[in-house]
């Protein structure tokens, strides 16, 4: 079957050349045009390469970017990619979704719309369904979000205890990379030797996002899950992968080994679909004292395409009443554009980009 030609929205920031590492040789996307401002028209991605850790084919650094024109993407692409800074994405995304074409945003534009899917494959498959709500879907066009990226490290272990036992109460303080900031991140005098105990809207999006991903699909909607979610958020001088300190109370009251079972035995549909971005084993865990760090493990998952997309817990503990544990996972792949691949792959795997 031949590829899904795609489009690249915002191709010069942090997210959007993630999406383009993610897409180089995928097995169902190739990649027809970058877009970004009128700043970046004409230019090569070579130009404007920002990511530090991965080599791109000669092919790829010599493609040209464009001014995002809406018509001409809708006319050339099935698929967007949107790694658009959310004060310009809900009105581009909207746009491509009423000439039919599929969007696929890392956008907080859209994330807490009724008829929008806020999507980690491994958690709410079944809350895909929620595009056929969108008026734009009887065209073809619809929009598909992935969480904030502390919200996608946090959701995965819940997803895997609150199936188990139940959930009454999340507290998490994150520690969170500068590469969550965007490039060039935070100012070398602001971060370096110090933390930063304000990351503007952060905790606001944990808060309220984990509750629609562990939420119930209705025939009327998302149901939000019944347990409450308090969170602390601090920016630190790490590049890459945010680190959570995250306690516990639950509805039943398993032993500590139950609890690490629960999350090393945790698979899903997206494991089932052989989603080729999905980590095989989507929650690694660390018996270490000292791990998860994000030096050793932040580019954890397999195959080689799921590098950095498998969430890592470690210190797992119990005291009282409370389990405690440390959750680390890559913000920007796995909480950024290898969250939206993934979840266009679920959408590929259910039939609904052919149209």
């Amino acid at each position: 079957m031949d590829k899904i030609e795609v489009a690249v929205l915002g191709a010069t920031g942090m997210i959007g050349q993630r999406f383009v590492q993610l897409l180089e040789d995928h097995p169902y996307f190739k990649i027809k045009g970058l877009y970004a401002s009128e700043r970046s028209e004409g230019k090569r991605l070579a130009e404007m390469l920002k990511l530090k850790d991965f080599t791109f084919k000669k092919e790829t650094l010599e493609m040209v970017v464009e001014q995002i024109d809406v018509d001409k993407i809708a006319k050339d692409v099935r698929l967007a990619f949107s790694g658009l800074p959310s004060d310009i994405a809900k009105e581009y995304e909207a746009s491509l979704a009423s000439r039919g074409v599929a969007v696929f945003s890392n956008a907080a534009s859209h994330r807490m719309r009724d008829d929008v899917p806020l999507l980690i494959p491994e958690v709410n498959p079944d809350h895909l369904a929620l595009i056929e709500k969108q008026q734009t879907y009887r065209n073809g066009g619809f929009i598909v979000t992935n969480p904030n990226c502390s919200t996608t490290g946090l959701a995965l272990p819940l997803k895997a205890i609150d199936d188990a036992f139940g959930i009454d109460l999340v507290i998490v303080s994150t520690y969170q990379a500068v590469s969550g900031a965007g490039y060039p991140g935070v100012p070398s005098l602001d971060i370096l030797g110090n933390i930063i105990p304000f990351i503007k809207n952060e905790e606001e999006k944990m808060e309220s996002e984990t509750l629609k991903l562990l939420g119930k699909l209705t025939d009327r909607g998302v149901k939000f899950a019944d347990f409450e979610v308090l969170a602390n958020c601090a920016r630190v001088p790490v590049i890459d992968g945010h680190l959570e300190s995250v306690t516990l109370k639950l509805k039943t009251d398993p032993t500590l080994e139950e609890f690490k079972n629960a999350l090393e035995k945790f698979t899903s549909e997206a494991q089932r679909l052989n989603l080729p971005t999905v980590p095989r084993v989507p929650i690694i865990v660390r018996a270490e004292m000292d791990r998860p760090q994000p030096l050793m493990d932040v580019y954890a998952g397999e195959p080689q395409r799921a590098r950095g997309m498998a969430v890592t817990v470690g210190r797992i503990r119990k005291k009282n009443n409370y389990y405690k544990m440390f959750v680390l996972s890559h913000n920007t792949i796995r909480g950024g554009a290898g969250g939206s691949v993934s979840n266009a792959e679920l959408a590929y795997a259910k039939k609904m980009l052919f149209c």
